[in-house]
């Protein structure tokens, strides 16, 4: 909010979710008391998930078309929607979190999922809501309200590989 001086799901919805294409059905919002003042006007200041009455809230569609964006390096079609450089930096693990990027989780050292490539990387929201990705198969998931996210991957992954 502070960079771009306004909504931040406004600048979503410009910035990323009209040029991929995304359904107007999803929503952004921040809890009921997380309201602040910016250059004179009230905005909302937005939470990363859905849970507790804020944060996002996104069809399947729409979390498959985010996936296949961040698949893509930050590349819809014939647009750069987000720095490539960014989603590099995003996969970098944190001193603090091995296995933990820029808001994405990372399969460091193929420590959580043994048998995915140690470079996925996958989005978690509340409730078991996910968006996995994989490029060297050139494989996205998006789970919704799975409780294992690594038995679902193993059991992909082995459908692969199975002639």
């Amino acid at each position: 909010m502070h960079v771009w001086r306004e909504p931040l799901p406004a600048v979503l919805k410009r910035e990323v979710m009209d040029p991929i294409g995304a359904s107007t059905t999803w929503r952004w919002h921040g809890y009921e008391n997380s309201w602040v003042t910016l250059d004179g006007q009230k905005m909302q200041s937005v939470s990363g998930g859905g849970h507790f009455g804020g944060g996002m809230f996104i069809s399947a569609l729409d979390h498959a078309r985010m996936g296949l964006l961040f698949l893509r390096n930050g590349r819809w079609q014939d647009n750069q929607i987000i720095p490539g450089d960014w989603i590099k930096a995003m996969r970098q693990p944190t001193p603090a979190r091995p296995d933990y990027g820029y808001m994405w989780w990372l399969n460091t050292d193929q420590q959580r999922i043994p048998l995915a490539p140690a470079s996925v990387f996958w989005a978690a929201g509340f409730g078991g809501n996910y968006i996995y990705i994989d490029q060297e198969n050139d494989l996205l998931i998006v789970m919704r309200w799975v409780p294992a996210l690594e038995e679902v991957v193993v059991a992909v992954m082995g459908a692969i590989e199975s002639p």
